[in-house]
């Protein structure tokens, strides 16, 4: 386990929802961070299997390319009735043939997906949103933060805060799903409390105890 000696690093995102929680999360520990986008750095083809895989491909990218370490996200919604569908190829759900990225269109497919497999009531739609967070030197090293969270799929969208799926994921012991809660509610989390809520905060949680612990 390596600890993180610099307050400066690179968020290794593209997607500005990431960008913006990522944001929420790492702003009260004094970071001085750019993204990926904003340095206007090369978005790396994510060819991984794994969410490991994929978010230690842009976490390295971004920390070769600044010389900085570099804190990437990947993440996923994991469906129990599609066999852990869409999983690593969530955001691919989501693709348009120009390139553009749809979830409204990404999540009517999952409906869809759902309803052939009888999928109808809430003890069939169980899922979990699962984030891992990559913190990457630019020699190569690499320490990973996996958080879950689980659910279940909701019949239509409901909501419109949050980004990607969150309008059809309710979280386990909640009735709204995480389209309709704040941002504070969804990933607010700050050191001593005992439990983030979502999927990314949980990874945060865990990179903070182990990276920047005193």
């Amino acid at each position: 386990m390596r600890r993180l000696d610099t307050r400066t690093i690179v968020v290794a995102s593209h997607n500005e929802g990431k960008i913006a929680e990522i944001a929420d999360l790492i702003g009260p520990f004094g970071f001085s961070a750019k993204s990926a986008r904003e340095l206007n750095f090369i978005e790396p083809e994510e060819t991984g299997t794994t969410f490991e895989d994929n978010a230690a491909i842009k976490a390295l990218a971004s920390a070769k390319a600044s010389g900085l370490p570099a804190l990437s996200d990947d993440s996923g919604l994991v469906i129990d009735a599609l066999d852990g569908a869409p999983g690593v190829y969530t955001a691919n759900w989501a693709e348009r043939a120009d390139g553009s990225r749809d979830f409204v269109m990404a999540m009517n497919k999952v409906e869809k997906a759902l309803q052939d497999k009888a999928a109808l009531t809430p003890e069939a739609r169980t899922a979990r949103f699962v984030s891992v967070l990559c913190l990457a030197w630019p020699d190569g090293h690499t320490e990973f933060f996996r958080g879950e969270i689980e659910g279940v799929i909701a019949p239509e969208p409901r909501g419109t805060s949050g980004f990607g799926y969150d309008p059809i994921f309710a979280p386990e012991g909640h009735d709204r799903t995480f389209g309709e809660m704040t941002a504070q509610e969804k990933h607010g989390w700050k050191p001593g409390e005992p439990q983030a809520l979502s999927h990314r905060a949980r990874a945060f949680k865990l990179f903070v105890e182990t990276c920047l612990a005193a």
